[in-house]
């Protein structure tokens, strides 16, 4: 991994490369409450982008509150959420994830981690997620994007998502905190892409351990 100071210094480069939430960068889930937030990023789970936002406004349109949710036929909800994957199961979880919900905290999403976690079918990265766009919560949500341009570039050391976001908080700088998600997961979309990243224009390249180890490497 880069040292500290390699740190600071990519940060800085993202923010001036990047827009982030004081430079009107929006959440990826874009839903007006935490309740909807926690569902949408439940549905979001081996699910194309455009099939969640299918599911979401299908299944929102039949209910918005927890006690509304649970008022639907199993069927019902099934039906509405269909354009993801895996939508039997994510049923059951919205399901007993409302349940959660009324019962231990009177229906109110808890604006903490631990709260969260608490709650059944939420991860540490939809905990994130809701704390930093619904809460606006200094924290670094890390899905898939974050997950691979931190590793690539050696901000981070880990095979998972959840350990990622571990070290990152470990290791990143207050002031980055607050909108470290939003450079990060643009970075990743637009220039260290998964197949063809656009390591001609990346702001970092000649501090990526990726980009090193390929120069490096035969051919």
């Amino acid at each position: 991994m880069i040292d500290d100071s390699g740190v600071e210094e990519v940060y800085r480069r993202l923010a001036e490369a990047m827009p982030g939430r004081t430079k009107g960068a929006k959440g990826p889930k874009g839903q007006p409450d935490a309740f909807r937030s926690c569902i949408s990023c439940m549905l979001s789970a081996q699910s194309l982008d455009r099939n969640t936002a299918a599911a979401t406004k299908a299944l929102f349109e039949l209910a918005k509150t927890p006690e509304a949710m649970l008022a639907l036929e199993d069927e019902a909800i099934a039906a509405a959420i269909k354009p993801c994957v895996l939508y039997n199961m994510k049923t059951k979880n919205i399901r007993k994830f409302c349940t959660a919900l009324i019962e231990e905290h009177d229906g109110v999403v808890p604006d903490t981690r631990e709260g969260l976690l608490s709650l059944h079918g939420i991860g540490r990265k939809c905990a994130d997620i809701v704390l930093s766009f619904t809460f606006g919560k200094d924290v670094i949500a890390v899905d898939t994007h974050v997950h691979r341009v931190c590793n690539r570039i050696g901000l981070t050391e880990a095979k998972t998502a959840e350990r990622t976001a571990q070290q990152l908080e470990e290791r990143s700088p207050q002031w980055a905190m607050a909108d470290g998600h939003f450079w990060l997961i643009q970075f990743g979309k637009k220039v260290c892409r998964s197949r063809v990243p656009k390591c001609d224009i990346c702001v970092v390249q000649d501090m990526c351990e990726w980009y090193a180890a390929r120069e490096d490497g035969p051919g």
